[in-house]
């Protein structure tokens, strides 16, 4: 998830497991763990843009990183602060789960997370919630800044605008389980009517809502895209074809770079020019304004030609086209309206 989810929900977990005791301190605390993992950040100061792929979300999303890593927290923190009330196994606790939760949250985007590493390379996307959503984030913020300027050690504290806040969000994320599994009956039952033979398929949250879904079916040399709205009166899906073009990446097939790309995209990339230049595209992220344009060019692009222009490849293609009237457009897309 974004900076700011972890920030403020890191807020409200340290709020609820040492604000009593430590007051302020337990916000900043929880601000300051929910974000360690994404430390990982710096590698792009070494890597190359295809290897910072794969090292951000991987070792220190993992399992072994939290029993590695709390404990050495936790001793740090209980020498900073000697109060008896707050002992090192309640520190241990604190940075535990303040951890285990940012690795929880980031396995339900689409990008992918290495618990299992250095064990296992296979990374988990859940595929539930957008990287920064504003529905799940605000009740959080909301919470955080209230206790932030109310909360006082050893005055009796209320939590009900984080429980309020957590039950808004858990409620949040069981409409999105409900709203895939609706939209991906859908997909199914649109694959079978068009006859589409498949046996992989993913549905994620379009930008910034779970609300409308972005779907990709793996087809015979070649996938199906669209998108569809969970307000969509419309059973069936609109899907477009995009050939995957795999022989083109015979002369580079070899390459560290290709390998960290086809390893990351899990499978579902195409090979596209955009200009003059050939680049691979990872059908994960989306379209640049897909839902305006069937083929509109992928959100993730790589320039294999030119590997040195490819910085901020997650980013750039995501804030691609919009503007005011394509807003508007996709914001009568996601409830239904086309």
């Amino acid at each position: 998830m974004d900076s700011l989810t972890h920030i403020a929900l890191g807020a409200g977990v340290g709020a609820l497991l040492g604000g009593r005791s430590l007051g302020r301190k337990a916000l900043v605390w929880g601000a300051v763990a929910q974000s360690l993992p994404d430390i990982d950040f710096l590698a792009g100061l070494w890597c190359d843009p295809a290897e910072d792929l794969l090292a951000h979300r991987g070792f220190t999303h993992s399992f072994l990183c939290i029993v590695l890593v709390a404990p050495l927290l936790a001793l740090a923190a209980a020498r900073l602060y000697t109060s008896p009330g707050y002992s090192y196994k309640r520190w241990l606790l604190f940075f535990f789960l303040q951890l285990l939760i940012h690795l929880l949250l980031d396995g339900l985007n689409v990008y992918g997370t290495g618990w299992w590493e250095p064990f296992s390379h296979t990374r988990l996307s859940g595929n539930l919630l957008f990287v920064a959503d504003p529905l799940f984030t605000i009740p959080l913020l909301i919470a955080a800044v209230w206790l932030f300027f109310t909360i006082v050690p050893t005055r009796k504290l209320s939590f009900r605008p984080v429980l309020v806040a957590f039950s808004i969000c858990s409620l949040y994320l069981l409409a999105a389980l409900v709203s895939k599994r609706s939209v991906e009956k859908k997909l199914l039952d649109t694959c079978q009517k068009r006859g589409i033979a498949s046996s992989r398929f993913f549905t994620t949250p379009a930008p910034f809502t779970s609300f409308l879904w972005y779907c990709v079916v793996a087809a015979d040399r070649g996938f199906y895209v669209g998108y569809h709205s969970v307000f969509d009166r419309s059973d069936e899906l609109s899907l477009s074809y995009v050939p995957q073009q795999d022989s083109l990446l015979s002369p580079v097939h070899d390459r560290e770079d290709v390998q960290h790309l086809r390893r990351f995209s899990q499978g579902y990339y195409v090979l596209q020019n955009l200009g003059d230049s050939l680049v691979f595209s990872d059908l994960r992220f989306g379209q640049q304004m897909g839902w305006v344009r069937p083929q509109a060019p992928f959100s993730f692009y790589y320039f294999l030609e030119h590997p040195g222009q490819n910085n901020f490849l997650i980013q750039r293609g995501r804030i691609a086209g919009w503007n005011r009237s394509n807003f508007i457009d996709y914001a009568r897309l996601v409830f239904g309206r086309q």
